[in-house]
């Protein structure tokens, strides 16, 4: 039984804007090439080693719930296994990439939807015409 004072269920859900799904994304992935770039090869192996191997595929992994599956992230897979190619920072441009399409794409569907007529426009029109 629920109470007066008590919030209708629902209320008290947290939700999570886009914008801090990309700062986090994005921190994790600056976090990552960091890790990778700058302190891996003085202690491992550096691109060879299993611990690079396990970033990447947490990395990945969290990427892909925070933000979806984009094409961006393959690149960061794949680039790991020619040499050298690891100390460019793949997380960070993937996230960037993404944050930029995702940004140019609403931009795109504001426009769509200003050069739209509202639906009450429309049928007003049409009714006085008709008079």
């Amino acid at each position: 039984m629920q109470h007066e004072s008590d919030p209708p269920l629902g209320e008290d859900a947290i939700t999570i804007l886009p914008g801090s799904r990309f700062r986090e994304a994005m921190v994790l992935a600056i976090l990552a090439d960091a890790l990778q770039i700058v302190v891996f090869p003085f202690f491992v192996e550096g691109a060879l080693s299993a611990a690079d191997d396990v970033l990447d595929f947490g990395v990945g992994a969290i990427m892909i719930h925070q933000l979806g599956w984009h094409w961006e992230f393959l690149p960061s897979f794949l680039a790991k296994l020619l040499p050298g190619v690891d100390l460019v920072p793949f997380w960070t441009l993937a996230v960037a990439n993404v944050y930029r399409k995702s940004k140019r794409i609403a931009v795109e569907a504001e426009e769509r939807r200003e050069h739209l007529p509202a639906l009450g426009e429309h049928s007003d029109s049409k009714t006085l015409n008709q008079m």
